[in-house]
C-alpha cells in the first residue's frame, strides 16, 4: 500500500524480504526453537542480502537507507512467528552494532562493524546485570585502568546472543563513585581469557541464545574503550529510544499478524451452522483489537519518521514500547481464545506467540520503569538531553 511513509521501493523491498524469509528461514524455525541455536549460515545469508547493513554507512559496507527499511525488516520478521529468531537478528543489528557505529573508532568499525554487516561476526550488548535489572545506573561491573589495559570484573544477564556471539559491547563503571556519571562502553572479543557464559532457559524466545555472562579479570587494550570515558550512560540512554521503538514496532507487527491469522481461522471454523466470524460478540471483539493495533502502528510510524530525522524522541519511543507491548499481549491473548482448544495446541501459532509476546513489557525496560520515565517527563518536567 502507498502511504506517507512507504514508497514503491519500500514495498518492493518488503515483498523480496517476505519471500526470502519464507524460503530461507521458515523451514528451519521449528528446529531452532527446539535447539535454541540459530545456525550460522542464516547470519551470513542475511549479510549477503544486505539486511544487517540497512541503517549503516556505505564506507563499512552498509546501505545507509532510511529508517523505514528497518521498520519493514522488523515487521516481516514478526510474521514468521519466532520472537527468538527476530530478537537475535535485531539485537545484533540494532543494539550491538548501533553502539559500534556511534561510539566506535574507525579502527573498531573496520574490525567489528564491517564484518557485522556481512554476517561474519555476531555481536551482543551487555548492560543488564543480575542485581540491576532496569536500574542501569546501579550496575556493579567495573573496568579498572592498569597501565595500557582495562581490567573488567562483574557479570551481565538476560543478554540476547550472549552465548554464541563473537564479540561483546559491555557497559562497566570506570569511576564507581560517580554513579551513572562513571559508566563507560567497551568492546571485546568473545575468546579472550576470563569471559564465560551460561545459557538461560526461557518461557519464550526459545530460538535465541540468552545468556548470563561473567567477567573474571578480563584484560582489554585501552583502545577498546568506545567513545569517551564516563560517557556510557548518556550513550545508553540515547540508544534506548531506538531499542524501545523497535520493541513497539515488533509488538504492533506481531499483534497484526495474530489478528490476520485469527480472522482467517474464524472464516473457516464453523459452529452452530455458520462460521464463527458471523457471531456478533466475536466480531466486535476483533473490531476492538484491530482498532487498538492500528492506533499503535500509526503512532509508531510517526515516531519512526521523527527519529529518522534525528529528532530526540525518548518520550515518544518510551510511550511506543509501553503501549504497544501492552496492546500486543492483550490482542494475542484474545486471539488465542478465538481458536478455543486449538489455540492451546503447539501446532497452532498462537501458543508460541503468546509466550514470545510476554517478554515485550519486560525487556528493554519494564513497563513499570517506563511509566516512571514518562511521569518524570510529563509531571516533573524532566528534560532528557541527547549525548553530545
Amino acid at each position: 500500500m502507498e502511504s506517507i511513509y512507504f514508497n514503491e521501493e519500500h514495498q518492493l523491498f518488503r515483498e523480496s524480504l517476505r519471500d526470502f524469509l519464507k524460503k530461507e528461514v521458515v523451514p528451519h524455525v521449528d528446529k531452532w526453537e527446539k535447539t535454541g541455536t540459530i545456525e550460522r549460515f542464516i547470519w551470513e545469508k542475511f549479510g549477503e542480502m544486505g539486511y544487517f547493513g540497512l541503517a549503516y554507512p556505505e564506507a563499512y559496507g552498509g546501505l545507509d537507507l532510511d529508517l523505514f527499511y528497518t521498520v519493514i525488516l522488523l515487521e516481516e520478521m514478526q510474521r514468521i512467528n519466532s520472537g527468538g529468531f527476530a530478537a537475535a537478528m535485531w539485537a545484533h543489528a540494532y543494539l550491538a552494532m548501533t553502539h559500534v557505529n556511534k561510539e566506535g573508532s574507525h579502527e573498531i568499525k573496520e574490525r567489528y562493524l564491517a564484518p557485522s554487516i556481512t554476517g561474519e561476526k555476531i555481536g551482543c550488548l551487555c548492560i543488564t546485570e543480575p542485581f540491576g535489572g532496569s536500574d542501569v545506573a546501579g550496575m556493579r561491573t567495573t573496568a579498572v585502568k592498569k597501565g595500557d589495559k582495562y581490567v573488567i570484573n562483574g557479570s551481565k544477564t538476560f543478554i540476547t546472543n550472549g552465548v554464541y556471539s563473537d564479540y561483546l559491547v559491555v557497559a562497566a563503571k570506570t569511576n564507581p563513585e560517580l554513579g551513572n556519571k562513571g559508566i563507560s562502553i567497551f568492546i571485546m572479543d568473545r575468546d579472550i581469557p576470563g569471559i564465560s557464559a551460561t545459557k538461560l532457559d526461557k518461557l519464550g524466545w526459545r530460538a535465541s541464545d540468552t545468556g548470563e555472562i561473567a567477567f573474571d579479570n578480563v584484560e582489554i587494550p585501552l583502545e577498546n574503550l568506545m567513545g569517551e570515558e564516563n560517557m556510557g550512560f548518556p550513550y545508553i540512554m540515547q540508544h534506548f529510544a531506538l531499542e524501545r521503538l523497535i520493541m513497539g514496532i515488533n509488538a504492533h507487527a506481531r499483534a497484526e499478524y495474530a489478528i490476520e491469522y485469527t480472522l482467517q481461522y474464524m472464516s473457516e471454523r464453523q459452529a452452530f451452522g455458520r462460521t464463527i466470524d458471523k457471531f456478533q460478540a466475536l466480531r466486535h471483539t476483533m473490531a476492538d483489537l484491530a482498532t487498538e493495533v492500528e492506533i499503535c502502528k500509526t503512532f509508531n510510524y510517526a515516531v519512526a519518521s521523527r527519529l529518522d530525522k534525528n529528532e530526540y524522541v525518548v518520550k515518544e519511543a518510551t510511550m511506543s514500547k509501553l503501549q504497544s507491548t501492552k496492546v500486543a499481549d492483550n490482542v494475542i491473548y484474545q486471539c488465542l481464545q478465538m481458536l478455543g482448544g486449538y489455540g492451546y495446541m503447539e501446532e497452532y501459532p498462537l501458543a508460541r506467540m503468546l509466550r514470545d509476546s510476554r517478554l515485550g513489557p519486560i525487556g528493554g525496560g519494564t513497563s513499570e520503569i517506563l511509566r516512571e520515565i514518562i511521569a518524570k517527563m510529563i509531571i516533573d518536567k524532566k528534560d532528557y538531553k541527547p549525548a553530545t
